[in-house]
């Protein structure tokens, strides 16, 4: 159980979206964040040849975007010229991450934290994070992290759906088995400072997929909630790594 006091936070995290995997629950992530993320990938100015870190990437969707993104056109880019690192404390959603990525030569699966990312100093030009920063025990070192292995100028984009600004994201909170951070925009915007990142910005990110009338939800109370959920939209946190 995931509430096993002689677990670490990190064993607990590993432990519970072993079962999100099992369940299926990562194949349904793309689903549930495509638009949002898409949207964001364009604002990331990515180009062949540039290093990603796909930060709790999950069963890997998001990190094969990224890892087109940075290929040549014919798709066929050396390890050495662009590299894309999806990282998940999961096990389980690694392994599917590297069942359904076979074929990608830029492309490396790690199982790792955020607390101890496995990976050289000021190595990656850009970093994503889909709706897992929230999970992360200690956030303040996950960010010393992210700014250890991030290369100078480059930048940081993390996708958090659950934040106070949100109102409707909070109806799920209490339905998570693991402890989760809650914070406002402003908050995070201080945090990004307070860690030495630069030009630390937010916006609001829309989904705009739309909700069938049919559609059933056990996060949200109401499917009007849902769709306001989604009016409103996830909070984009951007900021970069100054030159020296």
């Amino acid at each position: 159980m995931t509430n096993n006091p002689t677990l670490t936070p990190d064993e607990k995290l590993q432990l519970e979206f072993n079962r999100w995997a099992e369940a299926g629950e990562g194949e349904k992530m793309e689903q549930h964040h495509l638009d949002i993320t898409l949207k964001t990938l364009r604002l990331m100015d990515l180009r062949p040849g540039q290093r990603v870190l796909d930060l709790g990437c999950g069963a890997g969707w998001a990190t094969r975007l990224l890892a087109r993104a940075v290929s040549d056109k014919s798709g066929s880019v050396s390890r050495n010229e662009s590299q894309v690192v999806g990282l998940d404390v999961s096990d389980e959603m690694i392994r599917l991450a590297r069942e359904t990525s076979q074929g990608f030569s830029n492309l490396t699966y790690v199982v790792g934290s955020a607390s101890q990312i496995p990976w050289q100093n000021s190595f990656f030009d850009r970093i994503l994070s889909v709706e897992s920063f929230y999970y992360y025990p200690d956030q303040g070192i996950a960010l010393d992290e992210l700014f250890r292995v991030m290369a100078p100028r480059g930048h940081l984009f993390i996708l958090i759906n659950l934040y106070t600004d949100n109102e409707y994201s909070l109806q799920w909170v209490d339905k998570l088995k693991v402890p989760v951070h809650v914070r406002s925009a402003a908050e995070y915007i201080e945090m990004l400072k307070q860690h030495r990142f630069e030009d630390a910005q937010w916006r609001q990110i829309p989904d705009d997929t739309p909700t069938p009338d049919d559609y059933k939800t056990k996060s949200f109370r109401s499917l009007d909630d849902l769709r306001a959920f989604k009016r409103t939209g996830a909070l984009l946190l951007t900021a970069s790594k100054p030159a020296r």
